[in-house]
């Protein structure tokens, strides 16, 4: 099932909902920007449209999506922006 046509039952949505917000407290406060979030969500939408269910494995995927994106200028230095 592609995350596109999925239809997510509410326990799943809750469970999906508490993956992201457990993601979200792990990153520093400076990380957590909408980017980040839609990106982590996304993942999650993604993996739990293929039938993952485990919320490790949903957390994991998240993360591993922000570590991936983590090239966005918003995650890039002050000092590096200015050159």
């Amino acid at each position: 099932m592609h995350a596109a046509g999925a239809v997510f039952q509410p326990e799943l949505i809750d469970l999906m909902k508490a993956v992201l917000d457990e993601a979200a407290a792990t990153l520093p406060e400076g990380r957590r920007t909408s980017t980040t979030m839609a990106e982590m969500a996304s993942q999650i939408l993604v993996c739990a449209g293929k039938g993952e269910r485990d919320p490790a494995a949903l957390k994991a995927a998240a993360l591993l999506a922000v570590r991936e994106c983590s090239h966005y200028s918003h995650d890039i230095s002050p000092e590096r922006r200015a050159v």
